[in-house]
């Protein structure tokens, strides 16, 4: 094998595990670790150098189905930045825009295509007037494709994706991306996962995290106290969520990604759309029953 595609929450979960793959196989043909489905955290690409193989290119790569692709991919002869996808895609015309749709650099934005690409989708199924087409992708920003995700590219041309934009939480009018608070909760040995909204608050955000715990543990005033404290210590106070609430499962979809929207409306009582899209539609139910928990 020289290539191995992996998913974010695979190599977090080895790390976790306190695995060694270094120790336990021959690895001198494996030139390329490729990882999606969530950003890879900075302390994961540590994990891998040191715990699997030194000489190996790690890369993060990000795109969707629907491009048949990635914008942001691994390079096997450019260095490798941790905590970063290594560059923009061969072919496709990738930027980070402001609210305004004025390019950036070094400051958080949205992921866009300006130009079109070989395998953009030409239009949806039943979608005769193209008007879904239109406002899943170029509502936002006239003729440039806005992709949704909440992005920086660093000094290095690569990108750090901080999470969807649709997701981004604003309390007291300041963006966070939800990824910002997942590696700082997840690098915590007592939480296998977790899942983090904006509620609507007494006029303003407020943060609401939801946690899997590990098998058998539950969570405590100590334990709330020890998740809180890491993300203030790594990130900031308006990081530091208002309410944490234990759940037994997070809703995702068939691809692996967890689902914050779907969150986000339920704890709002507002109807969920596409659950058909979900690989565990029935992790909704709790946190229908724990909307009361998170008021």
């Amino acid at each position: 094998m020289t290539h191995f595609g992996t998913s974010a929450k695979f190599i977090d979960e080895c790390k976790k595990r306190g695995l060694a793959p270094v120790r336990l196989h021959r690895l001198e043909s494996l030139r390329m670790i490729l990882s999606t489905g969530s950003p890879l955290v900075p302390e994961a690409f540590d994990y891998v150098y040191r715990a699997a193989k030194k000489d190996v290119c790690l890369a993060s790569i990000a795109g969707g189905t629907d491009l048949i692709g990635c914008f942001v991919l691994g390079n096997p002869i450019l260095p490798v930045w941790r905590g970063e996808i290594q560059c923009r895609a061969l072919g496709l015309a990738v930027d980070v825009f402001d609210e305004n749709g004025h390019s950036i650099h070094e400051q958080k934005g949205e992921l866009v295509c300006t130009r079109p690409f070989p395998s953009m989708p030409i239009g949806f199924w039943n979608d005769r007037d193209g008007r879904k087409y239109h406002a899943a992708y170029f509502a936002r920003f006239p003729n440039v494709w806005h992709h949704g995700d909440y992005v920086v590219l660093t000094r290095h041309d690569g990108m750090v994706i901080h999470g969807r934009s649709d997701a981004v939480l604003n309390p007291g009018g300041v963006r966070i991306g939800t990824a910002e608070i997942y590696r700082q909760v997840e690098q915590l040995d007592e939480v296998a996962e977790s899942l983090v909204i904006g509620q609507d608050w007494q006029g303003d955000v407020r943060v609401v995290l939801f946690v899997r715990l590990r098998e058998g543990l539950k969570l405590d005033d100590a334990l709330v106290e020890k998740i809180k404290g890491r993300i203030r210590a790594n990130t900031t106070p308006r990081h530091v969520p208002g309410k944490i609430v234990q759940v037994t499962d997070i809703p995702r979809t068939r691809s692996g990604k967890i689902v914050e929207l779907a969150v986000r409306n339920l704890v709002h009582g507002q109807p969920v759309k596409n659950v058909e899209a979900l690989a565990n539609p029935e992790a909704l139910e709790q946190f229908r029953e724990r909307a009361e928990l998170a008021s």
